[in-house]
């Protein structure tokens, strides 16, 4: 028996921190008329909060060292304003969703990341083979639409600052034990681009040795990194298909399988 499709969908930062273009992607994303389920980052309510409240931010490579005071601020703003405010808004548009961290119904267990060169803090590494899609396949078949934080958790109360294109990829591939799963980045560029000035330059497809390649030239590079990263994993290991795509063209992607938009990322 060929299983359900289901499209898990990661929105991206910049998005968030334009409420106009949040608005206008949170209607296409509602019109959707297959299960889905969406991941959202924080953007950068989070820096500004903590800013606001004189609680120093740090960086490694791109990714926030969570302390305490910092990892308290993320929760607030991950699994509070910002997840409410989407649900809030995809109920305005018609679609039943409901908003998840990690640690809602033991759905994302998590371990704190081990200290190597750096001590990121409060951040999670997900267990991808203890994530309850069981839990989330009967959500699914309620007809109501996942929101999901960049939140997980420990098992011992401990909430973890988490990655949100590790949690859509973490998703992708427990859950394709139960459907046919398609994986989307969305964010604010056309794709993939091979000269990052030019919105035309969007690189079509992304293979292994491709990859190598443009990262060899710094074409990709920083936040890029572990977006490709995930959605090679989640390839790897059974999703039918990942793209890299801007959120305006979502819609035409999933409806009308408009492969010509964005970056596919294959084997």
């Amino acid at each position: 028996m060929q299983k359900q499709e289901l499209y898990i969908i990661k929105i991206g930062g910049n998005v968030i921190d334009h409420p106009e273009k949040l608005d206008a992607f949170l209607k296409d994303f509602s019109a959707i008329q297959k299960p889905k389920i969406l991941v959202h980052g924080g953007g950068k309510l989070a820096t500004k909060l903590a800013e606001k409240l004189e609680i120093p931010q740090e960086f490694f490579e791109g990714r926030r060292i969570t302390n305490e005071e910092t990892r308290d601020v993320a929760v607030m703003v991950y699994a509070g304003l910002i997840n409410k405010n989407i649900v809030a808004t995809l109920q305005k548009n018609g679609l039943n969703s409901i908003g998840f961290s990690g640690a809602d119904a033991n759905i994302i267990p998590a371990h704190k990341r081990p200290v190597k060169k750096v001590d990121f803090g409060w951040v999670g590494d997900i267990e991808t083979d203890k994530i309850n899609a069981s839990f989330l396949e009967k959500v699914i078949s309620e007809s109501i639409c996942p929101v999901f934080c960049a939140i997980t958790h420990d098992g011992n109360g401990n909430l973890l600052n988490t990655n949100a294109d590790t949690i859509a990829s973490s998703l992708a591939v427990a859950l394709s034990a139960h459907f046919e799963v398609n994986l989307a980045y969305c964010f604010e560029k056309n794709g993939v681009l091979q000269h990052v000035e030019d919105e035309n330059s969007v690189i079509a497809k992304i293979m292994p040795e491709t990859y190598i390649q443009l990262k060899g030239k710094n074409i990709v590079n920083d936040g890029m990194i572990p977006k490709i990263d995930n959605a090679f994993a989640a390839i790897e290991k059974g999703v039918k298909s990942v793209f890299i795509v801007k959120e305006t063209f979502l819609k035409k992607l999933i409806n009308e399988n408009d492969r010509t938009s964005g970056t596919e990322i294959t084997q």
